[in-house]
């Protein structure tokens, strides 16, 4: 709690020499404050600010009771007040409660002066939220705090902005956290008394009329307001209240006002949404007449927004109802439907889809015994029951006209049938009442999407995908067959739907064995016709037999979740089929993988019985599950196959390259888990003698010049394995394991791969503590094991030894030093994962020393007492790296020095802090930058989070080191030197750092940088006048200590990113809102009767030009109405752009033209020559005019140069010398409109009648 206040408080100080006097006076009067509290030696804290606050406050109102409470900006009573709510939410709630009456006795009364003064009005409004938070029970009932509350309330509606904002945050945290033990807070009777009278008030009086007056914009803004206010008030209200108030929020749609009205109704299905997931919030006794009053209001069909928002709530509402009373709520189906559905008609796309949501949700009301009366009267011509008048609804609506333009819509709602009628009446082998119902629906949907004038593929494949996920491939198949071999797709109506095979890999509950006996045998005869297409040379038929099979095999996933018959179906032959595809067949192998996988992991999820874990599986999954015994004897039939499978998926994973390993061994470890722990073991044996044969090998080549041996490869690809199946392995396996691979064969391999393989095994047997060692014998062993250690292996050797220094006891710990200088080297890895791992490793050190023990120092070189093992003692043996002979070391050991100390600073004594802050800061008058760079980054770490008072004595040696590189750019020392000044400030104050400055030159430096942050400053307050609001400390993301230590928090990058742009957005393209037309075919009869949703298209819809669309860009003139050209020639513009450049070409003349120079090396000028490629060149850039050009050719030679014809010379006479008139047209001004409007390319001219 101290280091918030401390945290808030440490933002406010540096303002004392602001400029402004709101900023000034609370940082003036809390360093007077302060300055008292060190006279008397009272110690900062939350409760002492409070206390000196409260006293300051009354001394303030004693003084000016005379003339009235100073609300300026630069008076004292803002300033108390702005401090008090900055450090009230910080005091303990004893304290305030205690103090109740005080602060009642002095807030209180300045409610009315404070009204014009919306500043320090935040700040009490503020202080008051504090303390009501802090209240229990009976001081609610406190004289005077129900009034004040009262008062808040009110500002709720006030028309500032902040103070608005303010007041409405302070009643929802207040409401929303009641004293204990109540459920609702005591004040929302009281909160939701007066919602309802202001509600009253705003539907009795209605809004005006008239516009233009003062009171008709504070009405509307009023209830705006209130709104706005009660959004999320509304759920802490009383569930009695609400009834009231959503009769009232309901007649606020008659008011006129849109805004008002869509308001009200999101607002309402907020509540609707929530009285769901609340079981608190009651309005299952108001639905009914709730529902009556939404549908007896809908709003005019213009009205785009305000039917979206209308549609929303009906929708909410049906489903609150069906919660509510699932049989009443279904008599009403019928009359909300049809309500909804005139909505599918609308114009406007927004209205449209609001419709088809609020549609599918009432999908969600039907109930099983609807159902299972829309089934029983399924073959009846004239439908009598909701759902069947639904779906014959929806059906003509597909071929309707009047529906064309909402057809994606229709889809969508069709989509919602399906998913919703997936009822079985019981048994899982009965069909769904979706097949009986929406299948032919379906059908009809499957034959728009062949058509090639259908626009709304996307939107039917959708549907389908629905279809193919509620019903599965088996049945939508046998309605819809695929057609896709030649037999099938010469016959007429036999279309193919290829378009379905991409739909099969999405989990459905159609049986594996559908796929054993419909796909296996017709991807075989796609492979035969493949087989003769590449035979006979037909490359692109081949490729299309390819694409298909391969889509097939990727649907086989979808047949493996929790399949009934999987034993039936995982027959030998499909299983040596699965086998045979995953050797010969790359591209058909992911899916196969996959297939294998689910197979497993679905089985055991459900086999488990575990809610959380059949929870992560797909809806479609669970809502059509088997049940726990058929799962259970799955996974039973499928341990008897995993001895096979898993020597099969080890001889893929070997032959696989590296980036698909990591697939095979993800299906390695799911069946390798359900597999017996014999053929675990024997699998493990088997691996074992590979490796060690593999190691041999390895061992008798060393000798060879070939540096990559097969076996180095076989090794690791062993290695990989072992991993896999390391989890699995008993504790005697493990811990053989662990001492085959803890040997200089392994850990010394010439192979990097090898050692990081064999160091990560090593890691993991630690941490699965399966294995029983020797610690101090391990140590040895892997110390003696380091000259051979390979630079890719370190990180996973570091893991290693933070696992390892986890089981070291506690009277062992002389084991640790002999480790730390490796540990400490790590630090400057240049991998990061490396350094992150080492500093794990210091820290895990570090945690062990603290937690107690004995340090045999005789164990240990050069020491000869023991010593108590505690975090101190650690330090001092990192600090020992300071002596390294290297500057490597050194600035390794300061790192790793600056990681503990961040780490356990809570746990330092400030003695030994103080200690270290000295040591370090004699290595900052280094020659050394590497040495110098990580004393900056400790010095900047050290400024952050040691004590203020431990490093202020050091400020008179800190300044001028750290001003020694403040003109220093290279490795950015400049600004990490300005950087850590900054900070420097912030903590302790500009006086102090600036006083402990000695040169002139120095003082330059801090003065620059100040007047840098002040301008910074000003800048923010001019853009933003935020400065009044009580200062939030920034939230940290990520790993604190890289925030810390390469964070910046500089005002100056601060300042520079405020110039930045906001990303603009995305344009907005073109004909996006221009709807859907009809497209006319010239060559055959249009149908308006019939198969409307083929005709419909939105292409282009919004690029056809609109009259007068090019005359508009041009100017008209006032007298005669004609328009006004203003052609500037192009020579003119290339005049001007020549004017422009007259530096730049003179500049590339003298290099390059006939008459240009040079100059040499030793200053000489050195003439160009006089060749015709230069001369050409100065001929071309020569701008002759068209009637010159022929005077200045040479006879009989051409130009080379290309010549535009002038504005007009296709009317030129050929031997006279006017223009005459050519193929009909006048030598007028006949240039289209969009050419003339159009910016044309420098140098390209057009002729009069358009032509180039």
């Amino acid at each position: 709690m101290a280091d918030n206040v401390e945290a808030v408080l440490s933002k406010i100080r540096p303002h004392t020499s602001s400029a402004l006097a709101h900023q000034k006076a609370p940082a003036t009067l809390l360093l007077a404050i302060e300055a008292t509290f060190r006279e008397q030696g009272t110690e900062p804290s939350a409760t002492a600010y409070f206390a000196a606050l409260l006293t300051t406050l009354d001394g303030a109102l004693q003084s000016s009771r005379a003339s009235g409470p100073a609300m300026g900006e630069g008076d004292v009573i803002p300033a108390v007040l702005y401090l008090l709510a900055s450090v009230v939410p910080s005091v303990p709630h004893p304290v305030i409660r205690s103090n109740l009456n005080t602060v009642l006795s002095l807030a209180s009364p300045l409610f009315p002066t404070l009204g014009p003064h919306a500043p320090p009005l935040r700040s009490q409004i503020t202080l008051y939220g504090a303390i009501l938070l802090a209240l229990d029970r009976p001081h609610l009932d406190t004289q005077g705090l129900r009034q004040a509350f009262m008062t808040v309330l009110q500002l709720t509606l006030d028309p500032r902005p902040k103070v608005r904002k303010r007041a409405s945050e302070v009643v929802r945290d207040v409401l929303v956290v009641p004293p204990l033990p109540l459920a609702k807070h005591p004040y929302a009777d009281k909160v939701a008394e007066w919602v309802k009278a202001a509600l009253a008030e705003i539907s009795a009086g209605g809004l005006p009329k008239f516009k233009g007056k003062k009171a008709d914009t504070e009405g509307s803004e009023a209830a705006i307001h209130l709104l706005t206010f009660l959004r999320p008030v509304l759920p802490t209200l009383p569930a009695e209240s609400l009834s009231s108030i959503t009769s009232s929020l309901l007649l606020l749609p008659r008011s006129g006002n849109p805004y008002l009205s869509q308001s009200a109704y999101s607002i309402l299905s907020d509540l609707l949404t929530l009285s769901l997931e609340d079981p608190t919030v009651d309005l299952q006794s108001h639905m009914s007449d709730l529902l009556k009053v939404i549908l007896s209001s809908p709003p005019i069909k213009s009205d785009a927004a305000l039917n979206a928002a209308w549609a929303t709530v009906l929708g909410n509402t049906m489903l609150a109802y069906h919660h509510a009373n699932a049989d009443e709520c279904v008599s009403q189906l019928t009359k909300v439907w049809k309500a909804l559905w005139s909505l599918l008609e609308s114009s406007d796309g927004a209205t449209r889809k609001a419709a088809a949501q609020a549609l599918s949700t009432l999908g969600q009301c039907f109930t099983p015994a609807t159902i299972k009366a829309a089934v029983k009267e399924k073959d009846s011509l004239e439908p009598k029951e909701p759902i069947r008048k639904i779906i014959v609804q929806t059906t003509s609506a597909l071929e309707s006209l009047t529906y064309a333009r909402a057809i994606p819509e229709v889809l969508s709602v069709v989509s919602s049938l399906i998913e919703n009628l997936r009822f079985r009446n019981g048994s899982r082998k009965n069909t769904t009442a979706a097949e009986q119902l929406v299948l032919p629906l379906v059908t009809q949907i499957a034959g728009l999407r062949v058509q090639k004038t259908f626009e709304y593929k996307e939107a039917a494949d959708v549907t389908l995908g629905t279809a193919m996920r509620v019903l599965g491939p088996e049945v939508v198949l046998r309605a819809l067959p695929l057609n896709l071999e030649a037999v099938d797709s010469r016959q007429a109506g036999h279309e193919p739907r290829a378009f379905l095979l991409p739909l099969l890999a999405q989990p459905h509950p159609s049986p594996l064995g559908h796929f054993v006996s419909y796909f296996v045998p017709l991807t075989e005869r796609m492979f035969d016709l493949q087989t003769t297409a590449e035979a006979e040379g037909r490359q692109s038929e081949a490729k299309v037999w390819t694409v298909l099979v391969e889509q097939i095999w990727m649907g086989l996933p979808g047949y493996c979740w929790g399949t009934a018959d999987l034993k039936q179906s995982l027959t030998p032959q499909f299983a040596q089929l699965l086998s045979q595809l995953l050797y010969s067949q790359a591209e058909l192998r992911p899916a196969v993988l996959r297939a294998l996988k689910i197979m497993v992991d679905s089985n055991v999820t459900l086999a488990s019985g575990d809610p959380e874990r059949i929870a992560k599986l797909p809806a479609t999954v669970r809502a059509d599950a088997i049940s726990e015994e058929e799962a259970q004897r799955n996974v039973a039939f499928l341990r008897t196959q995993a001895e096979s499978w898993l020597a099969v998926l080890f001889n893929v994973f070997s032959s696989v390259g590296r980036d698909n390993q990591s697939t095979v061994g993800d299906v390695i470890s799911a069946w390798i888990a359900i597999a017996d722990p014999k053929e675990v073991t024997q699998a493990y044996h088997k691996l074992v003698t590979l490796f060690k044969q593999n190691i041999a090998k390895a061992q008798s080549a060393s000798g060879s010049s070939n540096k990559n041996q097969p076996s180095d490869s076989m090794i690791v690809v062993t290695q990989d394995l072992l991993l896999l199946v390391l989890p699995n392995l008993s504790s005697e396996d493990a811990t053989a394991l662990f001492h085959l691979y803890l040997t200089g064969e392994v850990l010394e391999s010439r192979d990097n791969g090898v050692q990081k393989r064999g160091y990560k095994t090593l890691a993991r047997l630690v941490e699965s503590g399966k294995v029983q060692i020797d610690v101090a014998a391990v140590f040895k062993q892997l110390e003696s094991l380091v000259d051979g250690l390979a630079a890719a292996a370190k990180k996973d050797r570091f893991h290693l030894l933070t696992a390892l220094v986890q089981l070291i006891p506690s009277d062992a710990l002389h084991l640790i030093p002999s480790f730390i200088p490796e540990a400490v080297l790590g630090t400057k890895e240049p991998s990061e994962k490396a350094r992150n791992v080492a500093f794990d490793l210091i820290v895990a050190m570090g945690k062990k020393m603290a937690a107690g023990g004995v340090v045999k120092r005789d164990m240990v070189e050069g020491m000869d007492e023991d010593a108590t093992a505690n975090i101190e003692e650690y330090l001092t043996m990192i600090a020992g790296g300071l002596a390294g002979a290297t500057p490597h070391m050194i600035s390794a050991t300061v790192t790793a020095i600056s990681r503990l100390v961040f780490e356990f600073r809570e746990s330092t004594s400030s003695q030994m802090l103080s200690e270290i802050f000295t040591t370090l800061l004699v290595f900052l008058g280094s020659a050394n930058r590497e040495i110098v760079k990580s004393v900056l980054g400790f010095i900047k770490l050290a400024i952050h989070t040691m004590p203020a008072d431990l490093l202020r004595p050091h400020l008179k040696v800190l300044v001028p080191a750290l001003l020694r590189w403040s003109h220093d750019h290279k490795n950015h020392f400049k600004s990490k030197a300005r950087h850590i000044f900054e900070r420097m400030i912030r903590r302790f104050g500009w006086e102090d750092v600036y006083g402990c400055a000695q040169e002139e030159e120095a003082r330059k430096v801090l003065v620059n940088i100040k007047k840098r942050k002040d301008r910074a400053k000003r800048k923010r307050a001019n853009a933003v006048d935020d400065e009044d609001e009580v200062p939030k400390t920034k939230p940290i993301a990520g790993d604190a200590f890289e925030d810390v230590l390469y964070g910046s928090e500089s005002e100056l990058e601060d300042s520079d990113d405020e110039n930045a742009l906001a990303p603009n957005a995305p344009p907005k393209r073109k004909g996006q809102e221009a709807g859907a037309r009809l497209r006319v075919d010239d060559d055959e009869p249009m149908d308006l009767l019939s198969g409307a949703a083929s005709r419909v298209t939105t292409a282009n819809a919004g690029k056809r030009k609109k009259p007068g669309q090019d005359a508009a860009r041009f100017k008209t003139d006032g007298d005669t109405g004609r328009m006004v050209i203003d052609e500037e020639s192009d020579e003119e513009a290339h005049d001007n752009a020549t004017t422009e450049d007259v530096a730049g070409a003179a500049y590339r003349e003298s290099l390059t033209s006939v008459d240009g120079f040079t100059r040499g090396p030793n200053g000489r000028v050195k003439f160009n020559k006089d060749t015709k490629k230069r001369r050409r060149e100065a001929e071309a850039d020569e701008d002759v005019e068209m009637a010159d050009m022929d005077a200045i050719q040479k006879p009989g030679k051409k130009s080379k140069k290309k010549v535009e014809p002038k504005l007009g010379a296709e009317f030129k006479a050929k031997k006279a010398g006017g223009d005459v008139k050519k193929h009909g047209i006048d030598p007028y001004a006949y240039m289209p409109l969009s050419q003339a409007a159009k910016k044309q390319s420098r140098g390209a001219r057009i002729g009069i009648a358009g032509k180039r």
